[in-house]
């Protein structure tokens, strides 16, 4: 427990994973619950007169160990779960809610912040200091400083409740997926999978103890089955087994999860004075409301549905033609849509894989980042991993300055949640004089080597990669003075820009000839690959757009919305979809029973944002465009103006001061093909 109550004398202070026991987390929690009150007790009652410095500048600094190791605790808990650390989360979590509603409902601490903030017209604050004053204020009075005592009581109660309700939530999404094995013992089976995909799935029976092949529901299992796989019947049985996580009416559904935290959500809301839950969310956003939510998305449709009307229709056809399949299904999709593309652009995924071998394009990322930010990537054995999988190296400027501390995470295990997702274990902040760099990680699934090959990815887990490499780089490249604006503590209609920006470079064919070399002839990737990538990017994107679409307009229709009535999530469900709904709806599937994002993760009233900054991205990469894709002088101006300002100011400002101009959705429209 010690090992995790002090600074750590590790190299660069990171985390002592090797050191640390389980049972060590709850205890230290406790003890600097108690540290970080007292000094929280001792700015609230401070006989000085408030100033930025004694009040603000003091309570962004305090808590520093306890933010570090709940950090690291609910980083294991994502990546390196199990039973135990799964009770002590459902046991710390209410109490640390309990801590922050101490915090942000204590009265004579408010007043404080409450007198500085009366007076910011007076003080001499700098833009970042500015914002810090604003955040901290809006923390309080978003989280219930003006509430009576007796609704201060119901924000807590709330709050708790639904600590504990996201926990249960994300635990039985991974509960689900743990617990589905498709067990194949028939090769015949496994007609049309891939010679890896065959492969994986027979080590992982091994590892079981089984004869044959095993399928889960993983993504570097699932994913090839579902695009490969002949046999139409144990398709049908895995999209089922996928899409009905929570909704199984066993131990682990989510359904009362899904409408407890909804209602939750929306009294919590109408309790401090907001109309909706995505009313009081969306006032920290770019986007501001859910009206412009809600236009911006139809706005979408609009453009978008015509294309996936035409597109659906074209594979509709295409499987007709093909194997007579007369009513195209969810279990069809990839399946169909992989033979078309192959068959419009004689591309296949399979004859792609060979020149991205795993390593090779972690160094083409390193390579990438190097041209554009100068950064120089080590891997080093000198720090400790939460598990062997785990990469670390130290990220190096070009005067050989200490940037950041990088883990990378890339294969799935069964403590792992699924999908891909960047974190943090130490924030970059300036104190007394010393610029704390951060400790940055991804984390992703993907197949793991075998017996015969290296880990080869798709070209979709390339642009994942990618994708969670620019969110690193957000938090790698941070240089702001308060640990809360620093890295990708951004408005989360902004946090996806430099994730979704550096996915354009996996087209570029100045890019891809950095890394993409065969992993066994070591040829570069042919250049009609290359152009054949970038022709089939915008294959199927409208029905990929509506997709994005729908998963937005779900989740205002959970958070927009007066939930009380709703009763039947699958029927609120359906409603949510009617517009966006090109395959027949499955009976056995529910989307929001497992939809991690909204109901366990922070993008309640956010899902938007990933077509929001789309729009950042592709109006951004547009500028790249014109004056190359490695021209330093811009590069230097999106690092300086994005990615190391985190969110020390206004993002439109930010965005405009890289851009000088306004971001304009044409071009990203261009770049799906959606206009010409």
């Amino acid at each position: 427990m010690k090992i995790l109550q002090n600074t750590f004398k590790t190299p660069y202070q990171t985390a002592p994973f090797q050191s640390i026991k389980n049972e060590d987390f709850k205890p230290a929690i406790i003890k600097l619950i108690e540290e970080t009150k007292a000094e929280i007790e001792a700015i609230s009652k401070s006989e000085n007169f408030p100033t930025f410095k004694n009040t603000i500048e003091a309570l962004e600094f305090a808590g520093q160990q306890l933010d570090r190791v709940t950090s690291i605790f609910f980083n294991l808990n994502s990546a390196e779960t199990n039973e135990e650390i799964q009770k002590i989360a459902q046991d710390i979590s209410p109490l640390l809610t309990e801590f922050s509603n101490d915090i942000t409902l204590n009265e004579k601490l408010f007043a404080r912040i409450k007198e500085v903030y009366n007076q910011k017209e007076q003080l001499d604050l700098t833009e970042e200091q500015k914002t810090l004053l604003d955040k901290k204020y809006k923390s309080f009075s978003r989280n219930g400083a003006n509430l009576s005592e007796e609704k201060k009581e119901q924000l807590r109660a709330i709050d708790k409740k639904l600590a504990s309700l996201k926990l249960k939530f994300g635990e039985n999404v991974l509960a689900e997926t743990n617990a589905f094995e498709m067990h194949i013992t028939n090769k015949e089976d496994l007609d049309g999978l891939p010679e890896g995909a065959i492969e994986a799935a027979q080590q992982l029976a091994e590892s079981k103890g089984k004869e044959g092949w095993l399928i889960t529901l993983d993504y570097p299992s699932y994913i090839p089955f579902m695009t490969y796989a002949k046999n139409r019947a144990l398709r049908k049985k895995l999209s089922i087994a996928f899409g009905s996580k929570g909704f199984n009416n066993n131990d682990l559904d989510n359904q009362n999860n899904v409408l407890e935290i909804a209602k939750l959500r929306y009294q919590r809301a109408n309790l401090l004075g907001y109309k909706t839950h995505a009313n009081f969310v969306l006032e920290e956003r770019m986007a501001q409301t859910p009206e412009k939510v809600e236009r911006f998305l139809n706005d979408l449709l609009d453009k978008a549905k015509p294309a996936a009307e035409r597109e659906f229709a074209n594979l509709q056809n295409f499987a007709k033609e093909l194997d007579g399949i007369d009513h195209l299904e969810k279990w069809d999709g990839a399946y169909y849509s992989e033979k078309l593309k192959q068959k419009l652009f004689n591309l296949d995924d399979e004859k792609l894989k060979p020149y991205f071998k795993l390593e090779n394009v972690i160094d083409g990322a390193f390579k990438v980042a190097n041209k554009l930010f100068g950064l120089t990537f080590k891997e080093i054995d000198t720090i400790d991993k939460y598990h062997p999988d785990v990469l670390t190296y130290e990220v190096l400027d070009e005067n050989d300055n200490l940037v950041s501390i990088f883990h990378a995470d890339f294969f799935p295990r069964a403590g792992k949640r699924n999908g891909a997702w960047m974190t943090s274990y130490k924030p970059q902040f300036v104190q007394n004089g010393v610029n704390e760099r951060p400790h940055v990680s991804i984390v992703c699934n993907f197949t793991k080597p075998t017996k015969t090959k290296p880990s080869l990815l798709t070209f979709n887990e390339v642009t994942t990669l990618f994708h969670e490499f620019g969110h690193a780089l957000h938090g790698m490249l941070a240089n702001t003075t308060y640990p809360s604006l620093s890295g990708t503590s951004v408005y989360w209609d902004f946090v996806e820009l430099p994730s979704q920006i550096l996915e354009n470079w996996c087209y570029e064919k100045e890019a891809l000839e950095l890394y993409a070399t065969h992993y066994e002839t070591g040829e570069l990737i042919p250049m009609d690959l290359v152009e054949k990538i970038k022709e089939s990017a915008t294959f199927n994107e409208g029905m990929q757009t509506l997709r994005q679409i729908s998963f937005g307009l779900l989740d205002m229709h959970w958070h927009g919305i007066n939930p009380t009535e709703v009763t039947d999530v699958k029927a609120h469900e359906k409603e949510a979809f009617k517009d966006t709904q090109l395959y027949p709806d499955v009976a056995e599937n529910c989307m929001s029973t497992a939809f991690s994002h909204i109901f366990q993760g922070g993008y309640s009233s956010g899902y938007y944002s990933y077509k929001w900054a789309e729009v950042l991205d592709a109006d951004a990469f547009d500028y790249f465009k014109q004056n190359g894709i490695f021209n330093r002088d811009i590069a230097l101006k999106f690092k300086d103006n994005v990615l190391s300002k985190g969110g020390t100011e206004n993002p439109l400002i930010l965005y405009k001061r890289f851009r000088g101009q306004d971001p304009k959705p044409e071009a990203l429209l261009k770049r799906a093909g959606l206009i010409k």
